[in-house]
Order: C-alpha cells, then sequence, then structure tokens
C-alpha cells in the first residue's frame, strides 16, 4: 500500500528544497566543467530552478551563477537557492562568452583565446 504517490514526491521536491534555503540552508546546484576544443563548457543543472530565476555575472575573470525564487515575478526580494563562484583562467576569451538554457540545464559556453592574439612583439621606442 503506497501512502504517498510518485507524483506527490516528485512535486514536492523543489519546494523542500525552497523550505530548506529559506531555513537558512542552501540548495547547491551541479556543475561540471567540460573542456573541449575550441574552448570550455560550464554546465549548472538545476532542475527545480526555472530559467528566468538563473543568473550569471561576469566580473572580471569570476564567473557567479545564482539562482533566486520569486514568489511572484514582480517581487522586489527573492529568496537565494543557490550560489556558484568560478575564477576563470586568462586563456578564455571572456567578450564571445555566450549563455543557453535546455532540458534543465545552463550551459556557459566560453571559447579559448586566439593563441595568436595572446603573444606579440611590443615595439621600443628610443628617446
Amino acid at each position: 500500500m503506497n501512502l504517498i504517490s510518485r507524483e506527490f514526491i516528485r512535486n514536492m521536491a523543489p519546494q523542500l528544497d525552497l523550505l530548506n534555503t529559506l531555513g537558512g540552508g542552501i540548495a547547491q546546484a551541479q556543475m561540471r566543467v567540460d573542456k573541449l576544443k575550441k574552448g570550455v563548457v560550464i554546465r549548472v543543472a538545476a532542475p527545480s530552478v526555472s530559467p528566468e530565476n538563473i543568473h550569471v555575472v561576469l566580473n572580471n575573470n569570476r564567473m557567479t551563477v545564482y539562482g533566486e525564487f520569486r514568489h511572484q515575478p514582480e517581487d522586489q526580494l527573492g529568496a537565494p537557492l543557490f550560489t556558484r563562484i568560478l575564477d576563470l583562467p586568462a586563456n578564455l576569451d571572456l567578450s564571445r562568452i555566450d549563455a543557453i538554457h535546455e532540458n534543465n540545464e545552463l550551459q556557459v559556453r566560453i571559447p579559448y583565446l586566439d593563441p595568436s592574439s595572446q603573444q606579440r612583439e611590443i615595439e621600443i621606442k628610443q628617446r
């Protein structure tokens, strides 16, 4: 005899994460960094968080990915759900960063810098 249905559990899981964060805890999203030939892909899995509530902020070489919960979209105050901070290496082209959300996963794609643009000879001026 099942006292609790699977559908009830599936619908309650996101609410439990929210209650945990409101109670002072934090729900950590799963993060994975894949190094590819042309760059890196940072994957953040947060299935219970809608794409509108996930944010990516780049400050110099530090990238912050965070999720928040707002009861209504127009609410001024949001409850934090998760925060992940990454210090990015200097060989990434941060001017060409992009992000896409599909299949309950955020993918932040950052290409490598062109190696020919990294090294250059500096002209020495004479006075």
